[in-house]
């Protein structure tokens, strides 16, 4: 069994559009919607290839129309993006972002996997960094071949005793200095981190064509041209948040 990984698509429809891979069964991670500029085409995506999936922070946060403010970093990226992107999406998308559950077990070739989008502690929130020690805590009580995770946007897998964590990195907004699209194959066992090259052109196109303020425009087409901010908002890298 082929099976498709993906999180953090973030409205970032040339990003996925990119991914060309065989599969027999499509994960998501959540955090399909935000700080892009096609919402609803990502959503219409995951209704016709995901199998199974869990919601995000950021797709509980538009269900929810959590209101949030912020003045720099992504946290502010959330803040200016989100009215756009409540207004793009149709009634059914935010149903189908709502029925996600917020953890999910299954199996899958005979193997138990745990899909969670940040931590089975903290389903939403939680950032923890990509190193084993980190997780161990973390992963007590989850009796699974594989947890997989996303929230971070950096890719990695490792092994947490008989677990093996994956986290396929972000298809819409990578953020470790490569700006291509990422996913993961899982195939008999085995574990491949892979990445794309799109159209981010296209992307900064969508985004320059959104209702926002020019400064998050900026920082946006910085983060998608090269993994990161380099410019930014103009106080430096902003901290470890989603």
């Amino acid at each position: 069994m082929r099976i498709l990984v993906v999180a953090d698509i973030h409205a970032n429809r040339a990003a996925l559009d990119a991914i060309a891979e065989p599969h027999d069964v499509c994960l998501c991670l959540g955090d399909t919607v935000e700080y892009g500029p096609e919402p609803a085409a990502c959503v219409e995506w995951a209704e016709r290839h995901v199998h199974f999936g869990v919601r995000g922070n950021h797709d509980h946060g538009v269900v929810q129309n959590v209101e949030i403010t912020g003045t720099g970093g992504f946290r502010y990226l959330t803040m200016v993006t989100r009215p756009p992107t409540l207004a793009a999406l149709a009634p059914a998308h935010r149903r189908y972002l709502a029925d996600q559950p917020t953890t999910r077990m299954l199996t899958l070739g005979g193997l138990r996997f745990f899909l969670v989008h940040a931590t089975p502690r903290d389903p939403l929130d939680e950032y923890t960094p990509s190193v084993p020690k980190a997780w161990e805590p973390r992963l007590q009580g989850i009796k699974a071949d594989f947890v997989l995770v996303g929230h971070t946007h950096h890719q990695f897998t490792f092994s947490v005793g008989a677990t093996t964590l994956v986290n396929p990195g972000s298809v819409g907004l990578p953020r470790d200095g490569d700006p291509r699209a990422r996913y993961a194959i899982i195939e008999d066992g085995a574990v491949e981190l892979k990445q794309v090259k799109y159209a981010i052109a296209e992307t900064i196109a969508g985004v320059e064509a959104m209702d926002i303020d020019p400064r998050a425009k900026a920082m946006l087409a910085d983060v998608y041209r090269h993994g990161r901010y380099l410019n930014g908002n103009g106080n430096g890298p902003p901290p470890p948040s989603d």
